[in-house]
């Protein structure tokens, strides 16, 4: 029998022992707190995203002159009781009755760059209008008018989408770098289960947060749990389009039909086979804007897979948003907003877009004729040509003319060549096409990238080589002639000497033989893909996809300019030689002009629609500049005295 004092002891002797294991876990559980808030500071110190902040209350840009476009809708909200509506050409704001109050242009009263999505929210404790932008970062509408958050690495400036949350920060979807977040003072990761990622869309909140993606299908972050839903979970296409949240059931729009969930789970497909762009959820019925149907309404009482019936008397247009102000609902469309009365019964128009003098923004060539008309070639629109008063553009777009890449004039004007990706259109003194070149004719492919016009003939390049026609006939060449890679993308020549500039360097012919040839293995040349060629002086002036603007001297040897080490990628033949200035236009960083005699390179942006770049042209003491967002002039001496 254990006497009592020995159980005392015992005891004791427990409780010491007990208390040094709970002050030992409590050390232990204090170092792992400690580590585990080091570690998430250093988490979040090593995923802030460094940004800047400014105002946008400058005067627009002085001397720019806009050629109007047409101008098409991507999204709309209500706010500060009028409709705000945005595209690539501008934020739109209209009233109640659809008349326009005020227009902003990118380049202008806005960072240079096209719009995407916009949002309403109350970050700042005020309501405040969120605009993405495609390349500038956010920019932001508030009691002080615009300001522009603008991530200092540009590929955090590539917004796709944007969702305010209840906390007051913002979500960013971003066009290769996944989710990120802005609560009005940092920028950082949202998670970095949700980083590097393609985003399409964002629905939900903080705490349930539905994330769309262009190839790895709906994400649903909720209780820092990630959950990813493919084709073999059900989804009908990996590429989501659009999503929209309803209490506890989400949908995910993709190309091929529309997947709901249900508290987290997939359900069941809707809408089966169609293309659906955006959706909105109204009571028992899920509306899906479309790709050519208009907005189809599907009831979600039934247990129906398809069960579709098109909305009446609504345009078989492209819906890029449905939203509701006030009793009414709204589809935006590309070209104006229609209206759906609270009875149902039929959509109206509301307001369009208007006309345009240009067919369409997106200009990839330009060329100014003897007879005072400009030619403006379109990536996938074929092209316009405007005559010498800007009042009347004629537009040609067919098989042929449909992806223009260059178009070259004569020294008489008796033809103009433009170069597409089905062939070359031959057209005559008045603007009409009449011979197209392909295969069939000679050339070494159809694609025609670039093509120069001389007295003797033509000088035409391809994916496959370079096709020279002139008195003695027609003949190609490719590797096998020396060429140093059959991809050219720009050509130019001076008398006897062609130069070929390819995706592996530049070679340099004399009477149809090779006599030199530059790689970045043999020469100082800096990047081997050449894209942009143009005489200066006695030198040759190359644009390259990555090191911006390098020369080649009368001896052979290859110079850089230290100034223009930032232009990065020059666009496929967008370089001009006027008398006094050289000019290069940038895929992201604007336009660089060259002052001949002072030997040194400018940037330009402020005014521009877009920072990329992609044609230039000159005509009576004008620099015409397009951009993959417009086209804009400005008279060349204003842009000497920058």
């Amino acid at each position: 029998m254990m006497r009592p004092g020995r159980k005392k002891t015992l005891l004791i002797g427990g409780a010491v022992s007990v208390l040094a294991i709970a002050i030992y876990a409590a050390g232990v559980l204090w170092r792992a707190s400690r580590a585990s808030t080091e570690s998430a500071r250093e988490l979040q110190a090593a995923s802030e995203i460094r940004f800047t902040t400014a105002r946008l209350d400058r005067p627009p840009a002085g001397g720019f002159e806009w050629f109007s476009t047409p101008a098409v809708f991507a999204d709309a909200v209500p706010f500060r009781d009028a409709l705000y509506l945005c595209g690539p050409a501008g934020l739109f704001e209209y009233d109640a009755q659809g008349a326009l109050k005020r227009r902003f242009r990118p380049g202008l009263e806005l960072p240079p760059a096209p719009l995407g999505t916009l949002a309403v929210g109350t970050g700042s404790g005020q309501p405040e209008l969120y605009i993405t932008t495609a390349g500038e970062g956010l920019v932001i509408l508030g009691r002080g008018g615009f300001r522009q958050i603008r991530p200092v690495d540009p590929a955090y400036r590539k917004l796709t989408a944007v969702l305010p949350l209840s906390t007051g920060q913002v979500l960013l979807g971003t066009e290769k770098d996944g989710v990120i977040v802005y609560d009005g003072k940092r920028i950082g990761l949202f998670h970095p289960s949700l980083a590097k990622l393609n985003v399409t869309s964002l629905a939900g909140d903080y705490a349930d947060l539905w994330v769309g993606t262009i190839d790895r299908g709906v994400l649903h972050f909720h209780a820092g749990q990630l959950d990813a839903f493919g084709s073999s979970d059900g989804l009908p296409d990996p590429q989501v389009l659009s999503l929209a949240v309803d209490g506890g059931r989400a949908f995910a729009g993709t190309p091929v039909g529309v997947a709901e969930f249900d508290g987290g789970k997939y359900v069941r497909t809707l809408a089966a086979g169609t293309f659906a762009r955006t959706l909105f959820v109204r009571g028992d019925t899920l509306l899906v804007g479309t790709l050519e149907q208009g907005v189809v309404p599907v009831p979600l009482h039934t247990a129906a897979a398809r069960p579709l019936v098109r909305q009446p008397e609504l345009p078989a247009v492209r819906i890029e948003r449905i939203f509701q102000m006030g009793a009414n609902l709204y589809a935006v469309a590309r070209d104006g907003v229609y209206s759906l009365g609270t009875d149902g019964s039929a959509w109206q128009p509301m307001l369009q877009s208007g006309t345009a003098l240009l067919a369409d923004a997106h200009v990839s060539a330009l060329a100014a004729d003897a007879a005072g008309r400009l030619w403006v070639g379109y990536f996938d629109r074929g092209l316009d040509v405007i005559d010498s008063g800007f009042a009347h553009a004629t537009h040609i777009e067919n098989d042929a003319v449909f992806c223009v890449n260059r178009i070259a004039l004569d020294r008489q004007g008796r033809r103009t060549a433009v170069a597409t990706a089905n062939g070359l259109v031959l057209f005559d003194a008045a603007a009409r096409p009449r011979q197209t070149l392909t295969r069939r004719d000679g050339l070494i492919a159809n694609h025609v990238t670039d093509v120069e016009l001389r007295d003797d003939g033509m000088l035409i390049a391809t994916p496959a080589g370079l096709t020279i026609v002139d008195s003695t006939g027609t003949r190609s060449l490719n590797a096998f002639h020396g060429l140093v890679n059959n991809h050219v993308y720009a050509i130019a020549s001076e008398g006897p000497t062609i130069l070929a500039g390819t995706l592996g360097g530049l070679s340099i012919f004399e009477n149809g033989v090779v006599k030199a040839s530059y790689t970045t293995s043999n020469s100082r040349l800096k990047h081997h893909w050449i894209t942009a060629l143009a005489r200066v002086g006695d030198e040759w002036f190359a644009g390259t996809y990555g090191a911006g603007i390098e020369r080649l001297d009368s001896t052979g040897q290859w110079r850089s300019f230290p100034d223009a080490n930032d232009a990065g990628v020059i666009n496929p033949n967008a370089m001009l030689v006027t008398e006094n200035r050289v000019y290069a236009g940038t895929l992201d960083h604007g336009l660089y002009a060259y002052d001949r005699r002072g030997g040194r390179w400018t940037p330009v942006s402020n005014g521009l629609p877009s920072r990329n770049v992609t044609a230039l042209a000159a005509r009576d003491g004008y620099i015409h500049i397009g951009t993959d967002n417009g086209l804009v002039r400005i008279p060349e001496r204003n842009l000497e005295n920058r």
